[in-house]
């Protein structure tokens, strides 16, 4: 019956853009299969900090070759 009115600039604005990658899944993908590899060597957070470091090359070599094919 009775509606507030929203001005138009609450709503959503412009859709990004589709052609960047994302490169914070192979971050975590990393991290989780770290673990259990920790876990097999008898070190979890060894595991973890050696996926923590392959994730971190992956996401910004991801970062790089995006960066490179839009020209930036």
């Amino acid at each position: 019956m009775f509606r507030l009115a929203r001005p138009r600039w609450l709503c959503h604005g412009r859709a990004m853009p589709s052609t960047a990658r994302a490169g914070g899944c192979f971050l975590t993908i990393c991290i989780l299969a770290g673990f259990p590899l920790g876990l097999a060597i008898g070190n979890p957070m060894k595991g973890i900090l050696i996926g923590v470091g392959v994730g971190i090359v992956l996401a910004v070599a991801t970062w790089l070759i995006d960066r490179s094919r839009r020209g930036s």
